[in-house]
């Protein structure tokens, strides 16, 4: 078995685990709460009430970092293509319609961490509260069924490298 084999595996095991938790059902409307917030739209909108009350250099690193997670995102997302858990178990259907088709790395959890990581730095005393969310974030689309754990942890990475990168080459 390769390693690849080895991950899914652990993938599958640690989600059924997940969606066998008999407090699931509150999870699961929580995390479409939760997961809402990571919504694009809801990032952009962020970005021109941080832009409007002078945080610029922040908005250009949100700005120009997005931009490079996203590359990073579909690059990775059209290179793996893992199916959704959706499309990979039997008799298992997801609690929401994904946005796109497949599952390798979690682009809400990516999002969520890059903003996380941005926010962290420009405003310290919100550094819990922000990876607290980011962390919810990652969880609620394992609970929401469409996304395997390994898909949100890569996606925290993704997320949390781009804006160590933007922040350091633009700060």
């Amino acid at each position: 078995m390769n390693i690849l084999q080895n991950i899914h595996a652990f993938d599958v095991q640690t989600f059924s685990w997940c969606m066998a938790r008999k407090h699931r059902a509150k999870l699961t409307s929580m995390g479409r709460a939760v997961s809402f917030t990571a919504d694009g739209p809801l990032y952009a909108a962020l970005a021109m009430i941080l832009w409007f009350t002078g945080y610029h250099i922040l908005v250009m690193i949100m700005v120009l970092g997005f931009t490079l997670e996203r590359i990073l995102y579909l690059i990775l997302k059209r290179g793996f293509k893992r199916n959704r858990p959706a499309d990979a178990l039997d008799n298992f259907n997801s609690f929401i319609i994904p946005s796109d088709q497949f599952s390798f790395p979690s682009g809400h959890t990516s999002g969520a961490f890059f903003m996380a990581y941005c926010l962290s730095e420009w405003f310290p005393g919100l550094n819990m509260m922000l990876y607290f969310w980011a962390m919810n974030v990652g969880l609620s689309r394992i609970f929401l069924g469409v996304h395997f754990p390994t898909d949100t942890v890569i996606g925290a990475l993704l997320g949390s490298a781009c804006a160590a990168t933007m922040i350091g080459v633009l700060a």
